[in-house]
């Protein structure tokens, strides 16, 4: 039976909730085993960097996997489609904790990714879907929170909970989660159609609506940048003698994306060009100040507070940015999304190794800084598609409102 929400004009929280949660559980069950490498290659007799794979599977999961899974359940409802990736992670982080053997580990690994994959591709659309255009860009914020929360609190107590009780137990603890999830979202999710065959818009007629292009320009300008500084922190912060203290940082960074996040919830629907354009020229600026201040604690930690504080709102800003352009091809335009923001990633370990290797960890404040600057000016571009001025248009939004 296919229902809605009863009040479109006020924020559906509990169900909203539920997607935070989804998105909680797709950055928890992707970083993990960053903190737990040393157990996990003790566990499975293989060496840290063989353990480091697992993290690398995942990603290689939602890259191959978000659009063709999109395109497949495009005619789905929407709640099925959202248990079906809940599902996903019960079964492959179970099968994670029980496995003894490396390559199958590899396989759960790589099939969680391609269930998170297809739930970022589902999630922000699904939010829209609940509301009232004037609110669809906050109710995204609520259902963007769980990756900042994750990233801020949930990982080190992920972390710690692996070395209390072994990363086999740790895996555990997420499967519990993922079945109260499932209870959640079958009482307060509201179900709604997919898209009718004849409206089902193909992954090259999307990419050529106007905009779409520049707005992924700018999602992997940006969080190439983002991830070159955040995947190497502790060697960039050690140039201040503070790498002792790279939990505290890393604090820091996940509660001012909290602030962030909030922020651009309460402003997004009125000014997302705006929004766009300072959060990069603020992150520009403060890379800046923290090259030309890289010994300095103070300035470090200063500086990832205003980064965090920029960088919360980006995943709402850059979603609605995407898939207001998209109109009814959001689902194919944000599963494209997926694929370029996973690609940053893999970019940000890549490029940012290069450079550590190369030029040492000073360069990565220019190099962020470069790239945050050809973000800035894709956004300045995107003036009439993409980034437009003004408000939000109410006509913009997603099949089935």
């Amino acid at each position: 039976m296919t229902t809605t929400s009863r009040n479109p004009e006020k924020l559906p929280i509990a169900a909203l909730s539920a997607l935070a949660m989804t998105g909680f559980i797709c950055i928890m069950t992707e970083t993990l085993p960053a903190g737990l490498l040393s157990e996990i290659s003790g566990g499975l007799n293989i060496s840290e960097a063989l353990a480091g794979q697992t993290v690398t599977a995942y990603a290689l999961g939602s890259v191959v996997a978000a659009i063709p899974l999109t395109i497949a359940t495009q005619g789905w409802n929407r709640r099925r489609v959202l248990l079906a990736t809940i599902l996903g992670f019960l079964f492959f982080n179970t099968l994670t904790a029980l496995s003894s053997s490396y390559t199958l580990t590899l396989i759960a690994r790589f099939a969680a990714g391609a269930a998170a994959g297809l739930a970022w591709s589902l999630l922000a659309g699904y939010a829209r879907r609940m509301v009232v255009p004037a609110l669809q860009g906050r109710a995204m914020a609520v259902a963007m929170v769980g990756t900042p929360v994750a990233l801020s609190l949930g990982v080190p107590l992920g972390t710690w909970l692996g070395n209390l009780l072994g990363w086999r137990l740790a895996f555990g603890s997420m499967s519990l989660l993922t079945l109260a999830l499932i209870a959640w979202v079958v009482v307060k999710v509201p179900d709604y159609p997919g898209q009718p065959k004849g409206q089902q818009l193909r992954v090259l007629q999307v990419l050529k609506t106007p905009g779409i292009l520049r707005v992924l320009g700018v999602v992997f300008t940006w969080m190439l940048a983002h991830n070159i500084l955040y995947t190497y922190i502790a060697p960039f912060v050690a140039q201040a003698g503070i790498i002792e203290r790279v939990d505290l940082i890393l604090l820091v960074f996940g509660l001012a994306s909290l602030i962030g996040i909030w922020i651009t919830g309460r402003i997004v629907d009125r000014h997302l060009r705006r929004a766009v354009l300072l959060s990069l020229a603020a992150f520009a600026l403060i890379s800046l100040v923290m090259g030309m201040n890289s010994h300095s604690a103070t300035a470090q930690y200063l500086g990832v507070f205003v980064w965090g504080l920029s960088f919360g709102g980006a995943a709402t800003l850059l979603q609605t940015a995407l898939a207001d352009t998209a109109g009814a091809g959001a689902d194919a335009a944000l599963s494209m999304n997926v694929v370029t923001w996973n690609s940053a990633i893999a970019g940000g370990g890549i490029v940012g190794g290069i450079l550590l290797d190369t030029q040492g960890a000073q360069s990565f404040a220019w190099a962020v800084f470069v790239l945050l600057l050809a973000a800035l000016a894709i956004a300045a571009s995107a003036r009439r598609s993409g980034f437009p001025q003004g408000a939000r248009s109410a006509g913009k939004t997603v099949l089935g409102h």
